[in-house]
């Protein structure tokens, strides 16, 4: 039996008719590199969850992003057309209605403006956070576009 968290994920996933099916593990999955260790795939192949909020609107903006990068914040404000600062936990729970650390790519409480990181396109199969700091979903890579209406940008630092 899901937790209460991780089961509004199961029926996000139910509700686009997606036969995806929500884990919860024993131990934390809230890293990308405790999430790859737990499942057995690389850290590119986790799907990190960052929100951020616009300076000026105070609208939420999800980063879809690979375990493996860093988000480049001022290419993300370029997209959302604002200066954008990490969201504290009490804004992200509000607009999302998940804790970080367990924060999917859908299932909000509100509709969340959306960037996908095109790095995740790489790969066949994709693991994203289903609620809850150990629980997880495996999912294409393919339909996370469709999935969660985000726009697939760059969103790594380049070095």
């Amino acid at each position: 039996m899901l937790s209460k968290s991780a089961q509004k994920v199961q029926d996000a996933l139910t509700k686009l008719d997606n036969a995806y099916e929500v884990i919860e593990a024993a131990e934390s999955t809230r890293t990308a590199e405790e999430a790859a260790a737990r499942v057995g795939c690389s850290v590119g192949q986790i799907v990190k969850s960052l929100v951020f909020k616009g300076k000026k609107s105070g609208k939420a903006i999800l980063i879809l992003t690979s375990g493996a990068n860093r988000v480049d914040v001022k290419r993300i404000a370029a997209y959302a057309q604002e200066k954008i600062g990490r969201a504290d936990p009490d804004f992200v729970r509000e607009r999302t209605g998940f804790a970080i650390g367990g924060i999917p790519p859908l299932g909000h409480l509100h509709p969340i403006e959306t960037y996908v990181d095109e790095d995740l396109l790489n790969f066949e199969e994709i693991w994203a956070a289903a609620g809850t700091p150990k629980a997880v979903f495996k999912m294409r890579a393919s339909e996370l576009e469709k999935m969660t209406g985000g726009k697939i940008i760059q969103v790594k630092q380049e070095f």
